[in-house]
């Protein structure tokens, strides 16, 4: 597997499990660190058993269209596998660059994709993507939306509709009683700090909200100084807190202390919300979540959580005032939450589904 996504160890986890099954022989490739919207994320080596993790350099790090591992060559002769799991999205120099060397040696080949907005490319990305919805023998789409998308633009070849990564119900343990107090209400955001993410939203809701209510923002982007300017504007600095991006191993300790998680998310011209990952963690954490009807939020959410309109400071605030004066709606969503967690977006089950493609793919060979 080439993963640039699983430098992050809450993500290894997957990994061990695919490892676990007795057929399954895994070499994972990561970069020693990623760049985004957050800064250089290193390799966190959170979970490591059962599987090879081997770092290989990559050129024109930060760059989700350009970057690529320019000694994989040598990399996949050493190993000759069987099939390559490219853990990238189609139209990158990447998966390209990566299908013709492991075709080239006779491996199977299959890409990932959140994609769920149809989209143009210039060449000679659009080259890039046509060549490999043509070659791919597979592909795992991360929701139903995404398959929607690539199914529009011409792929025809084997696929499942599997989320990228699970969740680990024992890293994320439920809190043990419901953490509201008279001292006060938390309310948690963890993500980018990207218009697309919807903080200023979060932050107008906070702000029609008693003063008893606080909200803890953790993470790092573009948009940390212009949301602190609003937070001043709106009269409300003093119940923000800014954290910095953590590493995930720090994330279930400040989910368990959160009375609500809200994922705030907007659509924009060329993104809506693929997944919200951070809501699976939350739930499985037992935190009461509220997400903006964006994208796959519902879809994660079910009938575990509440939902709003998006774009809507207004019945955000609804939401949460619902949380806040009902105590037994917080625990229900608590306890939906978990529910739906070990129900459906474990790491063992996404392992699993991930394994059957494999099978499916080599049986094809």
């Amino acid at each position: 597997m080439l993963s640039k996504a699983c430098v992050v160890g809450a993500y290894q986890g997957k990994l061990e499990q695919i490892a676990s099954h007795n057929d399954i022989d895994l070499t994972v490739i990561v970069p020693p660190r990623w760049r985004d919207e957050r800064g250089a994320l290193p390799l966190e080596r959170a979970h490591t058993r059962g599987y090879r993790l081997l770092v290989e350099p990559i050129l024109f790090n930060g760059s989700y269209h350009f970057y690529f591992y320019p000694r994989l060559r040598r990399r996949l002769t050493a190993l000759h596998p069987d099939i390559l799991h490219i853990d990238e999205e189609p139209y990158n120099l990447a998966t390209w660059h990566a299908l013709r060397l492991a075709q080239r040696q006779g491996a199977r080949t299959l890409f990932f994709s959140w994609q769920n907005i149809k989209r143009r490319y210039p060449w000679p990305f659009s080259a890039m993507e046509s060549h490999v919805l043509r070659r791919a023998d597979a592909a795992i789409f991360g929701s139903a939306g995404a398959r929607e998308v690539w199914r529009a633009k011409g792929y025809r070849g084997r696929d499942a509709v599997i989320p990228q990564f699970g969740i680990d119900p024992n890293l994320f343990p439920m809190r043990a009683e419901d953490t509201r107090t008279e001292m006060g209400f938390s309310v948690g955001f963890v993500g980018r700090l990207v218009r697309e993410k919807g903080v200023d939203v979060l932050l107008n809701a906070l702000a029609e909200l008693p003063e008893a209510v606080h909200l803890t923002v953790i993470g790092a982007g573009p948009e940390r100084a212009a949301l602190g300017q609003l937070a001043a504007r709106l009269g409300i600095s003093e119940r923000v807190v800014f954290g910095p991006w953590l590493p995930s191993t720090e994330i279930p300790g400040r989910l368990r202390r959160l009375d609500a998680l809200v994922l705030p998310s907007r659509t924009t011209p060329h993104w809506k919300e693929q997944f919200g990952r951070v809501l699976l963690e939350a739930m499985a954490s037992g935190a009461p979540v509220v997400g903006a009807d964006c994208g796959e939020i519902s879809n994660v959410i079910g009938s575990a959580g509440l939902l709003f309109p998006e774009g809507d400071s207004a019945a955000l605030a609804a939401a949460l005032w619902q949380l806040i004066e009902d105590g037994d709606l917080r625990q229900r969503v608590s306890q939906n939450g978990r529910a739906r967690v070990l129900a459906h977006f474990t790491q063992a089950q996404v392992a699993a589904e991930t394994v059957s493609v494999y099978r499916r793919l080599a049986g094809a060979a």
